[in-house]
């Protein structure tokens, strides 16, 4: 221990300064030479409290193990040998190192399959066909008088292009097929919106086992969602008699089903927010029907 009494005295290293000599050392910061030194020592200035260690998981591994010679900059780091086992990255799931692209399990909406991208195209077949037939009960007569119509224009578009003229025009055919465009849009209205907005199914989803479902619940859709998502879909219906164009629209949005990842939604699903889901089949339980029905013979009536 040195002589000199603890103390404020100059800095030897910086004669501005004085600082507080304990007995062995310089303590505290300095202050200037011409202040008025505090009675006693300075506070001495506690340490920054030590930050919790890291979990080992979440410190990022050095490639480089201890004692092998740093790699050089630029240089090729070496590969692991194929199949190698790596752990997850913190807070990843299981199966790590994924493949790409990465793939994961198919969604579940409400607990229920996706509908399989053929699957709605046959039900689709079958809803268009259901159709059809409607319009064509329902359009009977206007497409008679349309053809009855169309034929003087044929005739006359011909002498046209034979001999020229003035241009054949027919308001009355045109009239005829948007009206028909027009009993269309509504046949297919009341076939698909009525049955959307109360089971989420047409005859071709029920044929197919499927069921359009709301996106954000497994409520019944009503008749506002259950038009959006038809209206997306069948109002195109009127542009037919426009060189097609409606029918372009309503092809591109069933196409969309086989591209859309990962719900498979069609145009008018994103539209009304909707999803089709893979529904169970209803089938018998009752063990005496399940064997009845193995037997291949008897009444089928509910003994009860």
């Amino acid at each position: 221990m040195s002589d000199i009494a603890p103390g404020w005295f100059k800095d030897p290293a910086d004669p501005t300064t004085q600082r507080y000599w304990d007995g062995d050392g310089w303590i505290g910061a300095p202050i200037p030479a011409d202040a008025t030194p505090p009675a006693g020592a300075p506070p001495v200035a506690t340490s920054a409290p030590t930050p919790p260690a890291t979990p080992p998981a979440a410190r990022p591994v050095d490639p480089t193990p201890p004692g092998a010679p740093m790699p050089v900059p630029g240089a090729a780091r070496p590969t692991e040998p194929a199949g190698a086992h790596r752990p997850p990255p913190p807070g990843w799931p299981p199966g790590y190192p994924y493949p790409y692209p990465r793939t994961g399990p198919a969604p579940r909406p409400h607990g229920l399959a996706l509908a399989g991208v053929g699957t709605r195209f046959a039900a689709r077949l079958v809803d268009v066909i259901a159709v059809l037939l409607l319009c064509a009960v329902a359009n009977g007569w206007f497409a008679y008088q349309w053809w009855q119509s169309f034929l003087p224009f044929l005739r006359e578009v011909r002498e046209y292009q034979l001999n020229g003229g003035p241009v054949p025009q027919s308001s009355v055919v045109n009239n005829l097929l948007l009206m028909m465009c027009l009993v269309a849009t509504a046949v297919w209205f009341a076939y698909e919106v009525p049955g959307s907005a109360n089971s989420g199914q047409t005859l071709g989803k029920r044929l197919l086992g499927i069921k359009v479902v709301r996106l954000e619940s497994d409520e019944r859709l009503g008749f506002g969602r259950a038009f959006r998502r038809w209206g997306r879909l069948g109002l195109p219906t009127l542009l037919w008699s426009c060189c097609g164009i409606g029918f372009v629209l309503q092809f591109l949005d069933c196409i969309f089903v086989a591209i859309d990842r990962p719900m498979h939604q069609a145009l008018h699903d994103k539209a009304a927010a909707t999803v089709v889901v893979q529904v169970a089949r209803s089938r018998p339980t009752d063990p005496a029907h399940l064997s009845q029905s193995a037997r291949g013979g008897g009444s089928h009536a509910d003994p009860r």
